[in-house]
């Protein structure tokens, strides 16, 4: 046989024929001898060691059951678990010997918690290991309906999925500690324009009642169509992008210091649509003007500094329709990660689906969108302003103002947010009511509409660490424009 063969390289001494997982059987061995010897050090690891991440399937089932032993106030010694193991063959030793040994060839519980360190970091290694041999073969062996986009986002998926479970940093921390996290958020509220410990929407009322958009707060804000949902959402947008200021940092990244960096998906209407309603609004000049090119020569330039302004702040739009919450969370996770994130809207939340293809069962798609949209925000440390669809029943009351339960397979939603907010005009509703001209109703009608004219209702419906209440805005519909409204008692006196 040649040399060179097959057969003759697989016996050959010098070539292993595979590679053994990450694994330290020694320390797995000295962590359970330290435990079998004085079970305090049980409690040095049990808030991240589980018994998976043992390599040794006897250790895993050793430290299984000196867990639950000691987890019932009893002690877990080489006498009381020998009852629990039955038998294995352990190399010539019975389980008697080889716990008996373990405890023998234990010398200190010091060095415990840096063990089981190791045990748990080579048990995520091995997981990714894991991961990576499962995309490989899902690459080679992929079913025809599966695309190549999909597979990236499970991996994804997967991947953050341990660095998440991966984490040991969890527990009791020094209330000093607290103390110095609340003092440094009290600090950066202090350096911000608003003087907020979250980003000021640049609405003055509405920051007062809410103390701006905190991060990790998952923020729904709902409405009726044509009562400005989107436009609030790409006002608040745009005024965070616009007040954005960050600060080099000695690692070489960018520490937001105020404003903040905005991803906008866009699922309803297309990026040139949404830029067009910021120029209206930022200009003062109607869309519909925009659009038929029926603008003067000083409003041109007025449009044109808009858009040059525009061009330099950091407000980001993704205009895929149809989009999964899983591809949702991955390209905000890329978007973090590229570009930086501070603050994250969806547009709107019945346009997004599930990850599985169940069609037949909305409440609990619904639920799994919302839970996605919370976990996210928390993940991502962001406050996210997802807007939502109300239902139909608005419509049959005689106060049209939404409450909680108008909202569209309501239960997920409610509970899941942390802030609901609801868009309402007064105006949209009288101007469909007008009476018949020149009567008694029609004067009456007349004094309503001046009263309601260019103004609207944000009402808080829900909020965890705030009042609920309403505040009162000013809306200009033909530039789609939400401002702060001067308050009588504010405005200077007249003669």
């Amino acid at each position: 046989m040649a040399p060179n063969s097959l057969a003759a390289r697989l016996d050959g001494p010098e070539e292993p024929r595979y590679r053994h997982a990450p694994h330290n059987i020694d320390a797995e061995q000295a962590l359970l001898g330290a435990i079998l010897v004085n079970n305090e050090a049980y409690f040095r690891v049990s808030d991240f060691l589980e018994p998976q991440h043992f390599y040794e399937e006897i250790h895993r089932r050793i430290y299984e059951v000196a867990s639950s032993l000691i987890k019932a106030g009893k002690i877990a010694t080489p006498i009381t678990l020998k009852t629990f193991l039955g038998d294995h063959d352990l190399g010539g030793l019975t389980v008697s010997q080889y716990l008996a040994r373990l405890a023998a060839e234990a010398t200190t519980i010091i060095n415990a918690e840096d063990y089981g360190r190791t045990i748990h970091d080579l048990a995520i290694r091995r997981e990714l290991i894991a991961i990576g041999e499962e995309m490989v073969n899902a690459a080679y062996d992929a079913p025809v309906d599966v695309s190549p986009r999909d597979q990236i986002e499970d991996a994804e998926r997967k991947l953050y999925s341990l660095a998440e479970t991966g984490r040991y940093d969890g527990g009791f921390q020094r209330f000093a500690d607290a103390l110095t996290a609340a003092i440094d958020v009290a600090a950066a509220a202090y350096k911000r324009e608003g003087k907020l410990s979250g980003l000021a929407t640049g609405l003055h009322d509405l920051d007062r009642m809410m103390g701006g958009l905190q991060p990790s707060d998952l923020v729904i804000l709902a409405g009726r169509p044509a009562m400005g949902k989107t436009s609030l959402a790409t006002n608040i947008a745009f005024n965070i992008a616009k007040a954005y200021r960050g600060e080099k940092q000695p690692d070489g990244s960018m520490k937001t210091v105020d404003g903040g960096i905005v991803g906008f998906f866009s699922l309803e209407m297309s990026a040139e649509q949404l830029a067009n309603r910021i120029i209206a609004e930022q200009s003062g000049i109607p869309s519909y003007k925009i659009r038929r090119g029926d603008i003067r020569e000083e409003e041109f330039y007025r449009i044109s500094d808009v858009a040059r302004e525009m061009q330099t702040i950091p407000f980001y739009i993704d205009q895929t329709g149809g989009l999964s919450i899983a591809q949702l969370a991955a390209r905000a996770r890329r978007l973090k990660r590229q570009r930086g994130l501070d603050l994250l809207v969806v547009d709107y939340l019945q346009l997004l689906s599930g990850s599985s293809k169940r069609g037949d069962n909305r409440v609990q798609e619904l639920t799994e969108i919302t839970t996605g949209l919370k976990a996210l925000a928390k993940e991502l440390h962001v406050p996210i302003i997802a807007l939502s669809q109300l239902s139909r029943q608005v419509e049959a009351r005689d106060d049209k103002r939404p409450q909680l339960s108008d909202l569209r397979e309501s239960g997920s939603i409610e509970q899941d947010a942390d802030v609901v907010l609801f868009v309402y005009r007064e105006e949209y509703y009288l101007k469909n009511k007008e009476p018949k001209p020149g009567t008694e109703e029609h004067f009456k009608w007349q004094a309503e509409m001046d009263k309601a004219h260019g103004k609207a209702e944000v009402i808080i419906g829900k909020q965890r660490h705030g009042p609920t209440g309403t505040v009162q805005l000013s809306f200009q519909a033909d530039v789609t424009r939400f401002d702060n409204l001067a308050q009588e008692d504010h405005l200077p006196e007249q003669y």
